[in-house]
């Protein structure tokens, strides 16, 4: 259960409406996880959504990086709806189900393509220290530019936020998915361990 209310769509004000149909006829095609709790502000839900489609569509990274951070950031926090979402994504866009599975359960993932273990380590220390090291900063500039640089750092930021406010509260599941991520039994953030750079 949420613990605010959810309105559909028909309990919508007008303004909230006007952002809701604006949501559904963007890329997303529906309003789901936190822009159900954000349309209490409806004018905070319409720069968010604005906001996501950029992060979510219109980077500069190959679909499959921009997926494989929003994923890392998802089992950071632990965030469902996140996980559900973007795993699927990140599958879709050619990232390695055995990579998937190995963030989802909490193990160090295996990547042969070097992009993908830079995107994962440059989340991975985001993420976990607030920072990321001058020699991984270097490589995502040399690799991408500043531009992808830039991009990286906002989608972890955004997602962060998307977390954040799907956790708080609670924001359920789609009736009938099953739980994909396992709260840690220790509480807390999950710890990301490091990347292997190809299968072993």
């Amino acid at each position: 259960m949420p613990r605010i209310r959810l309105p559909s769509a028909d309990e919508l004000s007008p303004e909230q409406r006007r952002v809701h149909d604006g949501i559904v006829a963007g890329p997303r095609g529906t309003v789901i996880g936190p822009l159900r709790a954000v349309i209490h502000n409806p004018a905070l839900a319409e720069r968010w959504s604005a906001l996501g489609e950029i992060l979510r569509f219109g980077t500069s990274l190959p679909k499959r990086l921009n997926e494989l951070a929003i994923i890392v950031t998802g089992r950071r926090w632990t965030s469902q709806i996140e996980w559900w979402v973007h795993a699927r994504a990140a599958a879709a866009a050619g990232l390695p189900e055995a990579a998937i599975e190995a963030i989802r359960i909490g193990e160090a993932p295996s990547f042969e393509d070097a992009d993908d273990v830079l995107v994962y380590e440059f989340v991975r220390q985001l993420q976990l220290n607030g920072q990321v090291p001058m020699p991984t900063y270097d490589a995502v500039v040399a690799r991408w530019g500043a531009v992808g640089a830039v991009e990286l750092t906002a989608v972890v930021g955004y997602y962060t936020m998307v977390s954040m406010t799907l956790n708080a509260h609670e924001i359920p599941l789609p009736e009938g998915v099953a739980v994909p991520l396992m709260p840690l039994p220790e509480g807390g953030l999950a710890p990301l361990p490091p990347a292997r750079a190809k299968a072993e």
